[in-house]
């Protein structure tokens, strides 16, 4: 085993003894070299490095074949360096070209990730791949403002990003105290010499810039401190990358050495391969009468695109509008202030999505007033009309527990739902998932009672009967001092008092959904006590009606109560979040009451009118006996709760399933 390591330690000895030898190196030109390409770099017969051609929107790379060891084995430190090389940028016309180029240090050569363009072939969208560490002295040619570009001729150094952590106007001096300036066009065409170093010892980094035919400057273009220990591995590849976008532009490399801890040797300029032959005074002359012929046809195209621009956008705009909605006007909001305020229905403005649709957060724009607006495919949807009428109607619903439903728009296949913003969100965050804010019982509470009062609202306080057919808690948004309100009327359906309400497609969330819909297809004020009763249930022990993620037992929430409230520990059930943070009496009642309302008899359920006279303490909660229940249930044939004792035997003839309201009863406690 001994032998073993020993023979590993050598390998791995030897193999960062040869990566520093080969940090020594020069190519006055690349006839022979071996250097790693990809993308469309290449080496001309004359041998210049070409990282790329006349093709667009493409990208090119080239590195040194071994990586270089760059820290130092003892301290961990990065290693001094020093580069030269010649460069030159030649665009195919004098003022439109490309990206420029880059020095770089990579942790890895696969840069398949990278974009063309003004991302150099280095980064993307997100910037790079977290996994390579890169550090880059571009030379830049075109100002994006995005990255912070400080113009369109500059140097910078990049750290894992295309935007500079310092940087500086493309220049040389020519005095030792810098007062010498000189513009220096980088796409000039000429060949450009390049010297970076670095020093380990107070971590400065020097780019200095001069045309082929003067010496050195003294004084760097660029000097920034930079800690290259903390940002490059052990060993890195060193090399070029470049990139071109809509404008075809070549980028050379005519010569280049590099050394660690020394001074890169000089390049001998005889041995140099030549550039390609440039265009002359005269082409560029007829260029420039060209191009105001140019210009005047992309003037023309313009104008013409933006037609055809403003056209398409009256179309994207167009909503649908007939002429019953006339009377609606006030509820009516146009698709072009929806899509305004909510940005264009981006991801940024997205509040949640489910089956029925997403929801996104916007403001008006002519109000600033905050708003929800929920998108509803309608393609499908019969008797448009009737619909669009409930939609107003319950518009004029007024509750302190409700979320006021402001208006609507029609558009191609979409129906847009205009609500009230709520700045808490949905209750459901505040409930399962491990929520970063838990509510308190006292809170928990309050929004049960809350809720209770604007159900009882819609069933028998106003004019209509409103059915809201989707209970749940993530249809229970809170306001800024945390109250809950009932929000999300898609569903719902409307009726007068004392009439029975129409057949109609089943629709909820399972878990929500009482039994008998299944067979009647009636929503009424019972099926919605039903859903309250899971509702009750999940505020009070902090999960889904049905998880399935859940063990077998206990995938239904209402069979785990009830399997509790059978064995006399129906407080078990309670949310171990809370610990023993909650009233005793208040947590037995709404888990009791969670089970009376989800009985599934619907003769057995509880208006809500009697659901809030519980809650507020001003009627006895109805006593529940197992041998009575399971008499009953066996005679329905469905699994549930086992007995419920009443003492007016008249309530078990009594259909709830009707919309008609229920008279209260007195019920025993016993």
């Amino acid at each position: 085993m001994f032998l073993k390591n020993m023979f590993f330690y050598l390998i791995i000895k030897l193999s960062a003894t040869a990566s520093a030898q080969d940090a020594d190196f020069t190519y006055n030109g690349f006839a022979a070299a071996k250097l790693r390409l990809d993308g469309i770099a290449e080496i001309t017969p004359n041998g210049l490095l070409r990282l790329t051609d006349t093709r667009l929107q493409d990208k090119g790379h080239a590195f040194h074949p071994p990586p270089v060891s760059f820290r130092n084995s003892t301290s961990g430190k990065a290693l001094s360096f020093s580069t030269s090389f010649i460069f030159a940028i030649v665009p195919r016309y004098p003022d439109l070209f490309g990206h420029g180029l880059a020095f770089v240090l990579a942790h890895s050569v696969d840069l398949s990730y990278a974009l063309p363009s003004q991302y150099m072939g280095l980064f993307n969208a997100n910037n790079s791949n977290s996994s390579n560490q890169i550090v880059a002295i571009e030379f830049d040619t075109n100002m994006n403002p995005e990255f912070g570009d400080i113009d369109n001729n500059h140097v910078g150094i990049d750290v894992s990003s295309p935007r500079s952590v310092n940087s500086s106007h493309a220049a040389y001096f020519t005095n030792d105290n810098g007062a010498g300036f000189k513009n220096l066009s980088l796409v000039s065409g000429k060949p450009i010499q390049a010297w970076i170093e670095y020093s380990h010892m107070d971590g400065l980094l020097n780019v200095t810039l001069a045309p082929i035919d003067i010496p050195k400057p003294v004084v760097p273009c660029l000097s920034s401190n930079v800690n290259l220990s903390s940002l490059i591995s052990d060993y890195m590849y060193v090399g070029f990358s470049s990139s071109v976008g809509t404008f075809k532009t070549s980028h050379y490399i005519l010569g280049w050495s590099f050394k660690l801890n020394g001074r890169a040797q000089a390049l001998d300029f005889s041995r140099l391969p030549s550039l390609p032959h440039t265009p002359s005074k005269s082409s560029i002359e007829s260029w420039k009468i060209g191009l105001p012929i140019i210009l005047a046809i992309l003037l023309l195209l313009i104008i013409i695109i933006g037609t055809i621009f403003l056209v398409k956008r009256k179309i994207k705009f167009r909503e649908v509008f007939e002429d019953w909605e006339l009377e609606y006007g006030p509820q009516r909001f146009s698709y072009k202030d929806l899509f305004l305020a909510t940005k264009g229905f981006t991801d940024q403005q997205l509040l949640g999505a489910g089956g029925f649709g997403s929801v996104y957060k916007g403001v008006l724009p002519k109000t600033d007033i905050q708003v929800a607006v929920k998108q509803v495919s309608h393609e499908s949807r019969q008797g448009m009309r009737e619909f669009i009428a409930e939609i107003v109607s319950i518009g004029r619903l007024s509750h302190r527990n409700l979320v006021r439903l402001l208006g609507y728009c029609r558009r191609k296949g979409e129906l847009l739902l205009v609500y009230e913003f709520m700045p808490n969100g949905s209750l459901d965050k505040f409930l399962f998932n491990q929520p970063q804010f838990m509510l308190s019982w006292e809170q928990r509470f309050q929004i049960i009672k809350g809720v209770a009062s604007a159900l009882y609202y819609l069933h028998e306080g106003w004019e209509q009967v409103v059915v809201h057919r989707d209970i749940k808690a993530s249809n229970i948004l809170l306001d800024d001092q945390m109250n809950g309100r009932l929000g999300d009327f898609g569903l719902a359906r409307l009726y007068d008092h004392g009439t029975d309400p129409q057949t109609t497609h089943v629709v909820g969330t399972l878990g929500y959904l009482a039994p008998e819909l299944t067979k009647i297809s009636k929503p009424t004020t019972s099926t919605d006590v039903f859903a309250f009763g899971g509702f009750l249930l999940e505020v009070a022990c902090g999960r889904r009606p049905i998880e399935i993620r859940a063990s077998e037992e206990d995938v239904v929430l209402v069979d785990k109560v009830l399997e509790c409230w059978k064995a006399g520990t129906i407080l078990e059930a309670r949310d171990p979040n809370l610990g023993n943070e909650y009233i005793l009496e208040e947590m037995e009642m709404v888990l009791k009451l969670g089970l009376l309302c989800s009985h599934p008899n619907c003769s057995f359920r509880p208006t809500m009118w009697l659901v809030v006279r519980i809650l507020e303490r001003d009627a006895p909660l109805p006593g529940m006996s197992e041998d009575f229940w399971s008499a009953e249930i066996s005679a329905m044939g469905e699994g549930g709760f086992d007995n419920i004792g009443m003492s007016d035997s008249s309530l078990l003839t009594m259909s709830a399933c009707s919309p008609s309201t229920m008279e209260s009863l007195p019920l025993t406690s016993g």
